[in-house]
């Protein structure tokens, strides 16, 4: 396999599959390009050619560098191609172990550990490392613990285990959220999202109390963080109370859903109702109105993520890091102080 092979099944230019490979940035291509030149590097284990990239750049090596693998697994969401905080995670992951010399070998799901084939897989094709992307439970944590020996996690909420973590802290997130919509007068403010075990709903909560405001589970609705999730879960909302005035979303994919729901109730985002969520994913930009996200270095976490799982794989470290990377609020026009309506 090379390059220009690689170019043909893709449908793009030799130049564009070198500069997806080759570069660290999201500008190199579209998403779209971007997933398809490395689904194909990922299934063919493409290997670049070390020494004639050498001989271009000038630089002398004694041998070759040996390729190696790693495994992406991601621990909670299904569809993780369809989830842009996890592809975003996994892709930056993918493209900086790659300038190490090391490819993604496979990639699997929470679901895929219960099956035959997975652990076939596992066993028979034995990768170097494993980077877990989102929280683990007990049975995926014993699944690790089973069948791999060097491990990095990255997502938004701790777990409790002896792993690397990279993460950017859900919790606090979470609770700067709820101070911007505090710091604009709401005091009556609504949640969408899951909550169980999430530490973004534990902000949300611990935020209420600091201010001492009453958790109203009328104004808490447990559903999956999806689009449709938080469709349904606005829905239900406002089926069952309008004393508030605004929501707060774990997540954009969520928030969008929400969004959708109360606008068709005949809301407007944020004359009626303020909302702000968590990841500021690119999309949010381009929807109406434009949505007030607290930003995840969602691409550093996976750099970092594949620093420290190859630092660790090669013997640079042994004690288990916890690093967590910096947030900040991206203002946009889905935020506003509170108007009474009749609920």
């Amino acid at each position: 396999m090379t390059l220009k092979d690689i170019a043909k099944e893709a449908g793009v230019s030799i130049s564009t599959v070198s500069r997806v490979i080759n570069k660290n940035g999201t500008s190199a291509a579209s998403k779209e390009v971007q997933d398809r030149i490395w689904e194909i590097v990922r299934r063919t284990g493409y290997i670049p050619n070390t020494t004639a990239r050498n001989l271009k750049t000038g630089q002398t090596a004694d041998a070759p560098a040996r390729s190696r693998s790693i495994a992406c697994v991601f621990a909670r969401t299904k569809d993780p191609m369809n989830d842009a905080f996890f592809s975003t995670l996994a892709r930056s992951i993918e493209q900086e172990a790659y300038k190490h010399n090391y490819v993604v070998k496979y990639v699997l799901t929470s679901l895929d550990i219960h099956s035959p084939n997975t652990f076939r897989l596992v066993v028979d094709n034995q990768v170097d490392g494993v980077a877990v992307l989102g929280r683990c439970d007990k049975p995926m944590l014993s699944f690790l613990k089973k069948y791999f020996n060097y491990v990095v996690y990255s997502g938004l909420n701790n777990i409790d285990a002896k792993y690397d973590q990279i993460i950017c802290d859900g919790y606090q997130v979470a609770l700067a959220a709820m101070e911007e919509l505090f710091s604009l007068g709401h005091s009556r403010i609504a949640y969408v999202g899951e909550t169980t075990n999430e530490n973004r709903y534990e902000g949300y909560c611990s935020a209420l109390a600091a201010k001492k405001l009453l958790l109203r589970r009328e104004l808490v609705v447990n559903v999956p963080l999806s689009t449709e999730g938080g469709y349904q879960g606005a829905t239900k909302l406002l089926a069952q109370s309008r004393d508030f005035t605004a929501i707060f979303c774990p997540n954009d994919t969520t928030s969008i859903g929400v969004m959708k729901a109360v606008q068709e109730a005949g809301l407007r985002i944020p004359r009626d109702v303020s909302l702000i969520s968590i990841d500021d994913i690119d999309m949010v930009q381009y929807i109406t109105p434009m949505l007030t996200s607290m930003h995840i270095p969602i691409t550093e976490m996976g750099q970092m993520a594949a620093k420290t799982l190859i630092d660790r794989i090669e013997g640079g470290h042994h004690l288990p890091m916890k690093i967590s990377l910096p947030f900040f609020i991206a203002k946009r026009e889905s935020c506003g102080g509170p108007r009474k309506w009749n609920p």
